[in-house]
């Protein structure tokens, strides 16, 4: 802090004072007994995924985009009414964030507009997603395109599953580069669900992938028969 309280002289610089912000919202909430929420800025995030984490966020301000917070277990990502029908283990955890470094495997956020029935995912892959030497694997793609397109299949139908996935990939994306994934739902059909996704560099002038799915509305009853009948 500056002598009148100010942070206009704060020696960690724009960078280091957001991620410092976001640990601190953070430890508030940590002592209020919520899990983690992963999808605020850390020390491993670029310049680049900053940068456009803050305009996403300006872009909250309206109430037309809501950022869409992420933890590592599936079950704190649904409404509290349904979390009586499922059985929390401590042993599972979401796919994406099975990995405790920072920066070392899937670092994203995902902003949602209800309206445009679009969600938007900032994603940067780190060092543990190789594939080819220096890029990120073609399932780590495959991996981030579905979970964006199921938000936003989620946010159209509530409870979905992936029927399929088709994706066409266009350039290799570089390890710690910060790519956009945009998603949006074309039309839906009974209890199917059309989607539609492009993954871009920042700039907008590499189209990194392209990709088409289809996710079917699941009947909720069912849904916690087949779970019981596995556990």
């Amino acid at each position: 802090m500056g002598p009148r309280g100010g942070i206009s002289r704060c020696p960690c610089g724009r960078k280091l004072l957001t991620v410092c912000l976001s640990r601190s919202i953070q430890a508030a909430g940590s002592q209020l007994g919520q899990s983690k929420d992963y999808a605020l800025p850390n020390a491993s995030w670029s310049q680049d995924m900053l940068d456009l984490y803050n305009r996403f966020l300006d872009m909250t301000k309206d109430g037309l985009w809501k950022r869409i917070p992420s933890y590592n277990n599936i079950l704190d990502h649904i409404p509290e009414s349904m979390k009586l029908t499922y059985e929390k283990r401590k042993d599972t955890r979401l796919f994406l964030r099975s990995i405790d470094a920072e920066g070392a495997g899937f670092e994203y956020v995902m902003f949602l507009n209800t309206s445009e029935k679009r969600v938007v995912c900032l994603f940067q892959p780190g060092s543990y997603l190789e594939g080819h030497p220096g890029f990120a694997h073609g399932g780590s793609i495959a991996t981030i395109i579905d979970s964006t397109i199921g938000s936003c299949a989620i946010s159209v139908a509530g409870k979905v599953m992936t029927a399929n996935l088709s994706i066409d990939y266009v350039n290799p994306v570089p390890l710690g580069s910060v790519v956009l994934v945009d998603s949006k739902a074309d039309k839906v059909e009974g209890r199917k669900v059309f989607l539609s996704c492009k993954m871009q560099s920042v700039d907008g002038n590499t189209l990194h992938a392209e990709a088409t799915a289809l996710f079917i509305q699941l009947d909720a009853t069912k849904a916690q028969k087949q779970q019981a009948s596995c556990q």
